[in-house]
């Protein structure tokens, strides 16, 4: 199990280097200039060499990368004056020189372009308000879908299943951006009168009496869209599990024994057609996050997809780094938690 998991997690980190080297050098083959879409288009030459070299953005494409990963590195090499240590946070290992440290430290993702605040805090404000949407969209779609397929097994061929068959492919065949902009439409702006919903808001609205007011009914309509496509997948995958289950020997010998058709369904049947289920939801879960960003940007949802969004209107590098890299770290470690739940869901199942 220790072998796996550390296995697992150098796998991991490869992946997050992987990410770091694509992405980096991709953003710098674009013909944005990060210094001018701060600056303005009528900004002096001093200013923007300014920008360049606040930022290091003047020096070869190399040797900025190695500077960012000197920043990403846990155990880096940095200045030991103060302004360093106020800058990294550091535990100061040892002296390489007279002015220079091996350092330990958390990760630094830099700042933002734009508005010159450090991209931690921005995750920080922003990454609660989309886990909390991705996370209600991945119940919302779980809970309907397990329930949804459960019932078209059952009633195999019958109008039930017919139904949610037709309704899975709808939701498989619409785009995010595309379901996003007809809910939108249909329920924040038609029937806005009966389901009191908005086209837009955030999870966090400012009312200047208030303060910071917290706005449950503007998590429904991106919920909805959010959730859409893994709903039908989850559906479609624990009806075909549900069918072949049900088939089994064991399933047979259950009923010869005279158990009950609830008790069979659910205590012997579910239970061993859930690894497909699980599989969909670790996955789906990680690409949420990632999937929201068209989503939170048509709903003028306030979370870290609209940042991002907003970070690549601008060339803003650093924001859009440290999204790319939070995302492939959780995908990372629901990938581990997943194979971990499937050994504790079916006893066949070795972690070797």
């Amino acid at each position: 199990m220790i072998k796996y998991l550390l296995r697992k997690i150098v796998y991991g980190l490869a992946v997050l280097a992987g990410v770091v080297v694509i992405v980096f050098f991709l953003f710098n083959i674009l013909p944005a200039d990060p210094a001018r879409m701060t600056q303005g288009q009528r900004s002096d030459v001093q200013s923007l060499e300014a920008v360049r070299k606040e930022f290091g953005l003047d020096k070869p494409v190399p040797v900025q990368f190695l500077y960012y990963i000197n920043d990403l590195s846990p155990i880096g090499i940095h200045g030991s004056d103060e302004a360093a240590q106020k800058k990294y946070h550091y535990l100061k290992l040892f002296n390489v020189s007279a002015t220079q440290a091996l350092v330990l430290k958390f990760p630094y993702l830099r700042r933002s372009y734009q508005t010159k605040r450090e991209v931690t805090s921005i995750l920080v404000e922003t990454v609660p308000n989309t886990f909390i949407l991705a996370l209600s969209a991945m119940i919302m779609a779980t809970f309907l879908g397990i329930l949804l397929g459960v019932l078209a097994a059952v009633y195999k061929d019958t109008w039930i299943d017919q139904s949610a068959l037709a309704g899975s492919i709808l939701g498989i065949s619409a785009p995010s951006f595309f379901a996003g902009i007809i809910i939108a439409w249909v329920f924040g702006y038609v029937l806005s009168d009966y389901t009191g919903l908005n086209m837009s808001g955030s999870l966090y609205d400012y009312d200047p009496f208030k303060g910071q007011v917290l706005e449950w009914k503007n998590l429904i309509l991106p919920m909805l869209t959010l959730g859409l496509r893994p709903l039908a997948i989850i559906m479609q995958l624990t009806r075909g599990a549900m069918l072949e289950t049900l088939q089994q020997d064991y399933i047979r010998t259950a009923r010869a024994k005279g158990l009950g058709r609830k008790a069979i369904i659910l205590k012997h049947a579910l239970r061993n057609a859930l690894n497909p289920v699980v599989t969909a939801v670790s996955g789906w879960f990680a690409s949420l996050l990632a999937g929201s960003f068209f989503v939170e940007y048509i709903f003028g949802y306030n979370g870290l997809g609209k940042a991002t969004v907003d970070a690549l209107e601008y060339a803003d590098l650093p924001v859009v780094m440290g999204a790319i890299l939070f995302i492939a770290f959780i995908f990372v470690i629901i990938n581990i938690l997943a194979d971990i739940l499937y050994a504790l869901l079916d006893p066949r199942v070795k972690l070797n």
